[in-house]
């Protein structure tokens, strides 16, 4: 998954070409939301690269411990009045967000592309979630929220009712290759809990969250109750953990490892979505032009720099061949390069460190042995972080990238006998975060992914039937995490549950008049009588 990435030395001259920014990003609208950054004054600054050219782009402040500190003194005094604001009014707040997400999207389009280096089409879904996710939350945190009168322990005589309270101050850690749909994604469900907010973004990517951050005080949040600090996890990690109540991270398994550890001493809940190495099935029944459609879709969005991309495909062997043909031609033909519109199928790594990843694994997978049947080098006379979508075959488990997560546009395609089989090397990963499975059946098909260790399978679809069910859990399973965002899991997981019984006229000590042992006669013929009746 992702990690924390240091600032690299500003470009050489050859380095920076490519388009030049786009006039929504001038240097005096970056600044107002480096201003945003909760850090000193005289704190240092930090400068990031856009990984298209190479050149800088960003110029933020970094937070120091003692600014996370402050951020949660002044987060935990505004969420005593936020928790207390009406569901309603934080609905409407998250409606008129919404709509500033949809008006001013080519802002966050552009500052997507400039700070990531994924295409406008990829960026542009990352709109549509947070315009989804908003919504649904604004009407949906009553119906999660509100207190629910639950069955009591004796009827007619227990009145019982469960109440959501908010954690307080939640912790988010968002990484960087999405940058609009995890940073806004989680903090959305948090706010409208009635939580305040503490956030750090990663630095290469910090713009776009704090331009969410931006919109969402624009759209009548109040003041304090969403704050964002910048820095390294080595750096600021410890006083984020320290201070949090409750802690959502999304990157690295071995991070996410030692976050629930910690989380474990301070007894605080964590949710953690970390790496995958997810698989594609391709079932000997499926239409092939829609699954090589399909698998082209699920490796390469976003460069592949995506939690829920497919790493590992596997294709029956009767339709092996003709499958290959249509998936090399499809990925052969992808446009690679870089703009800010809509012309271009990949665009770039986001980062040299990303760019090493992937050459490795490549570079080792190839000198062992495996087949390059599409791509399988870099791109530098596009710009410094390019990378040709990659299909490789033969690809044996001494390899690096056999089980390893690559993070990147590089696929492995592999050939089965029947459907156990498949399954078997679909669930022979430690991750399960995602997969796919493509049939003409779909009740096949259904079945198939259900046998599947991970958090979300679709079927005849990548990943966004499942990532766009906001209604649904989406998480991980295994070494892909713990906890799930969207659904009433997504909202009730920043929450704490309360149980409120009021006992009304008799209750399960005896009365006075009445002996222990009548009464425990009495309370066993009374239970019989409820079995009896088919009361729950």
């Amino acid at each position: 998954m992702t990690t924390e990435h240091a600032t690299r030395p500003a470009p050489s001259p050859a380095t920076a070409r490519g388009p030049a920014l786009p006039a929504t990003l001038a240097p005096a609208r970056l600044e107002r939301l480096a201003a945003r950054v909760s850090a000193a004054p005289d704190a240092e600054r930090v400068t990031t690269h856009a990984p298209y050219t190479g050149v800088p782009l960003a110029d933020l402040p970094v937070s120091a411990p003692a600014d996370v500190e402050e951020a949660f003194v002044r987060a935990r005094r505004a969420q005593k009045s936020w928790a207390a604001t009406p569901i309603a009014e934080r609905k409407r707040i998250l409606l008129r967000y919404h709509d500033l997400v949809l008006a001013r999207q080519d802002e966050a389009l552009d500052l997507m592309q400039a700070e990531n280096g994924k295409t406008r089409r990829d960026a542009f879904l990352e709109v549509v979630d947070i315009a989804i996710t908003s919504r649904y939350y604004a009407r949906n945190a009553a119906k999660y929220l509100n207190p629910r009168r639950r069955r009591g322990a004796i009827p007619l005589l227990t009145h019982t009712t469960e109440l959501r309270h908010p954690k307080g101050v939640v912790a988010i850690v968002s990484p960087w290759n999405y940058p609009l749909s995890m940073a806004a994604g989680d903090a959305i469900a948090a706010l409208a809990a009635g939580n305040a907010v503490v956030q750090k973004p990663d630095t290469q990517t910090a713009l776009t969250a704090l331009w969410s951050l931006d919109l969402m005080y624009e759209a009548g949040l109040p003041a304090d109750v969403w704050q964002m600090v910048v820095g390294r996890g080595s750096s600021i990690g410890g006083a984020l953990m320290d201070n949090a109540d409750y802690m959502m991270f999304t990157g690295s398994t071995a991070t996410g490892r030692q976050i629930a550890s910690d989380a474990g001493r301070r007894l605080i809940g964590a949710s953690l979505e970390l790496g995958g190495k997810n698989a594609m099935i391709v079932l000997d029944d499926a239409d092939i032009d829609k699954a090589a459609e399909g698998a082209v879709a699920a490796c390469f969005p976003s460069a592949g720099q995506l939690c829920v991309s497919v790493e590992r495909l596997y294709v029956a062997e009767s339709v092996r061949e003709k499958f290959l043909a249509a998936f090399v031609a499809r990925t052969k033909a992808l446009k690679i390069g870089a703009a800010y519109d809509y012309s271009v199928d990949v665009g770039s790594l986001t980062t040299p460190s990303q760019l090493r990843t992937v050459t490795e694994h490549v570079d080792d997978a190839v000198a062992k042995g495996a087949t390059v049947l599409a791509g399988g080098r870099a791109r530098p006379e596009l710009g410094p972080l390019f990378y040709e979508p990659t299909v490789l075959a033969d690809v044996t488990p001494e390899m690096t990238l056999h089980a390893h997560e690559t993070f990147g546009p590089v696929v492995s395609v592999y050939s089965y006998r029947d459907v156990d089989e498949a399954v078997a090397l679909a669930n022979s990963s430690p991750y399960g975060l995602n997969a796919s499975v493509w049939s003409r059946d779909g009740a096949r098909g259904r079945a198939v992914a259900a046998r599947i260790h991970a958090g979300t399978v679709n079927v005849n679809e990548a990943f966004a039937a499942a990532w766009g069910s906001i209604d649904a859990p989406m998480g991980g399973m295994g070494d892909s995490g713990l906890g799930r965002r969207h659904g009433a899991d997504g909202i009730l997981k920043y929450t704490e549950p309360q149980t409120v019984a009021h006992q009304r006229i008799q209750g399960f000590t005896p009365p006075a008049r009445i002996s222990p042992e009548t009464w425990a006669g009495l309370l066993s013929g009374a239970l019989k009588v409820m079995k009896a009746a088919g009361m729950r």
